[in-house]
């Protein structure tokens, strides 16, 4: 009898996953959440953001990956006990989100924001350009996509740093580590680029008093997860003018809610959460072998640890 993957995604391509999937693995059975399946036979899930008692049914399931980075809603569900839960490692979505990043570096770094409100007033407007060198960029989290994102920033010149949980070491990045170390980190950095994953110690990490630390006129980044930043302290910073503006592909509530301050801010580029995403094509592969793992016998790779959240 032919085991079956569950796909469910409100936001990715059924048919371009089932294809790449049926490519490694010919003898899957593939359904999507939302056509008729019997839930005895679903012994694999490929899923983001699956509601609420969505693996109650599948009685059979022995693992779980998600469609991305981030693993947030899959951390302390009742409907998933002691089943192996992985993330996607696929070197296209670190490339993809490195140079997401870049792109939003040197747009602030060359006052793109402050020439497109020039552009809408049909004001011919010189802004002086700095040097990268010039130019701190903060990297906070140091996984494998923020250091992939750092190192992308510092081949541009940029001085580059960052901050993570636990000890790091990045050559030619200047690193510090532990909450102890956070405000200090803050100081000095004009660009902010938020690539931490979303854990109860990292909620809010972000308020106004740490968002206060930032110099005058500190730009910010957020591409990791919407709640790491307080986003009605966000909101009131840009307002007063301590924070020039911001690149934000994340939010507390998404969709961004259509009464949201955040759509009318002219120094606010809103993008739907689409930094970096996973590719059929590069990553199927590494959902077929952790399949085939699990058929061995074996551990599945890049597995979630519930206890840290990511």
């Amino acid at each position: 009898m032919p085991e079956t993957l569950l796909f469910h995604s409100d936001y990715d391509d059924a048919a371009a996953w089932s294809g790449a999937l049926k490519g490694q693995l010919p003898d899957l059975d593939i359904v999507v959440s939302t056509q008729p399946y019997d839930p005895a036979a679903v012994r694999y899930a490929l899923v983001w953001q699956p509601p609420m008692g969505f693996f109650a049914p599948l009685a059979n399931l022995a693992l779980v990956t998600n469609l991305g980075a981030g693993v947030d809603a899959l951390v302390g569900r009742a409907d998933l006990p002691g089943v192996p839960v992985t993330r996607i490692c696929d070197p296209e979505m670190a490339r993809m989100m490195a140079s997401f990043v870049l792109m939003a570096v040197l747009r602030h770094a060359r006052d793109v924001p402050e020439l497109e409100r020039a552009r809408r007033a049909r004001r011919w407007h010189w802004v002086n350009p700095r040097t990268a060198g010039e130019i701190t960029v903060g990297i906070l989290g140091l996984g494998e996509l923020g250091a992939r994102a750092a190192r992308e920033v510092a081949g541009q010149g940029f001085r580059v740093k960052g901050w993570s949980r636990s000890p790091k070491r990045l050559t030619g990045i200047e690193t510090v580590h532990g909450l102890g170390a956070l405000d200090g980190f803050l100081a000095d950095v004009e660009i902010l680029v938020v690539m931490l994953p979303l854990t109860p110690q990292t909620r809010h990490v972000l308020d106004a008093r740490r968002l206060a630390l930032l110099p005058k006129g500190a730009k910010l980044i957020n591409v990791a997860r919407g709640p790491v930043v307080d986003e009605q302290a966000l909101i009131a910073a840009l307002r007063s003018g301590h924070m020039e503006s911001a690149t934000l592909d994340v939010f507390e509530a998404e969709p961004l809610p259509q009464d949201s301050p955040l759509w009318e801010m002219e120094n606010v580029l809103i993008t739907p959460h689409l930094a970096s995403v996973a590719i059929p094509a590069s990553a199927a592969a590494q959902i077929a072998e952790n399949i085939r793992r699990l058929r061995r016998g074996e551990a599945p790779l890049f597995q979630v640890e519930p206890e840290r959240g990511y």
